[in-house]
């Protein structure tokens, strides 16, 4: 039997007792009151989000992958955050990766228990080839689901780099992972229910983790996604409308360049900027690492 005690995310919220007599209106402005707590958890945890970014970019950097890893509502936040890399950021879907415990169709229906096997977690980065140049990142609002606690000393045991999610203080996986994010936005409004607010703050960090993690590869200029995949109409004129913002260029001119960069946006960007043609554009952003003001910088030389 596991013991819940102690647990903030297990408690019940005072303000939350006459919950289920609310009206509509007052039940909306109670949740919406609580989840600022939830902002402020995250703002509480500065430092320690700013050690795991680093330690994340890093591992982007040196050819490493993100490996998110979690159970439940937790693991099902962290495979959102990766799916979403690739059209925004023009990666392959082996760059950032989400684990679940019970596999991906754990993703759409609960696979109950999952969350309890050590093992599966170490297993289900073996399967993935586990290098000791990727980053591991336990997700567990508890603080102590085993799945996550398995993949953890997996990963340290193969010498990777390791950072944790998690709702409540001094838990097992924080005792275990020195860079472990606390996130304490304190008892949910539905007792016990972590989908709610250290969801919402979970989801936060992860947000900063793969954006700030992604200008180590120059996915981002300024404060554009400039390798963004043009795949839909809403991304085409995304696509447009960024090139036309960075470079001055009208939309004759934006378009022009896409099509000769076969709907590379950076490379359209470098194109106009140092007025080169698409292969000369490409050649100048592999010497600089992908990053636009590097190559810009390179075009001057």
């Amino acid at each position: 039997m596991v013991d819940l005690n102690g647990m903030t995310t297990e408690e019940n919220n005072p303000n939350s007792k006459g919950f289920s007599s609310l009206s509509v209106s007052e039940a909306v402005t109670l949740m919406n009151a609580e989840d600022m707590n939830a902002v402020r958890a995250v703002s509480a945890a500065h430092d320690q989000i700013v050690k795991v970014i680093e330690q994340s970019k890093a591992a982007l950097m040196q050819g490493g992958r993100i490996i998110y890893t979690g159970a439940g509502t937790s693991g099902r936040l962290g495979v959102l955050d990766a799916v979403e890399c690739p059209p925004t950021f023009g990666v392959d879907f082996n760059t950032v990766v989400g684990l679940i415990a019970g596999g991906e169709n754990a993703f759409v229906k609960a696979k109950e228990g999952a969350e309890d096997s050590a093992d599966q977690g170490a297993a289900d980065l073996a399967a993935i080839d586990l290098k000791p140049v990727d980053i591991v990142i336990g997700i567990a609002a508890s603080g102590r689901t085993p799945y996550v606690l398995g993949a953890l000393k997996y990963a340290m045991e193969l010498g990777c780099p390791v950072g944790a999610i998690v709702c409540n203080a001094h838990s097992p996986i924080a005792a275990l992972c020195p860079d472990t994010i606390e996130l304490l936005p304190g008892p949910e409004v539905l007792t016990g229910s972590t989908r709610l607010k250290s969801g919402t703050a979970t989801k936060m960090v992860l947000n900063m983790i793969s954006t700030i993690s992604m200008t180590g590869l120059g996915k981002i200029y300024g404060n554009y996604m400039v390798d963004v995949k043009m795949t839909n109409e809403k991304l085409v004129s995304r696509g447009i409308g960024i090139v036309q913002s960075l470079t001055g260029a009208d939309q004759v001119q934006a378009v022009a360049a896409l099509k000769a960069s076969d709907q590379e946006v950076k490379t359209a960007i470098v194109m106009i900027l140092t007025d080169r043609d698409a292969n000369q554009a490409r050649s100048l952003l592999e010497k600089a690492g992908g990053h636009i003001e590097e190559a810009l910088r390179l075009a001057k030389q």
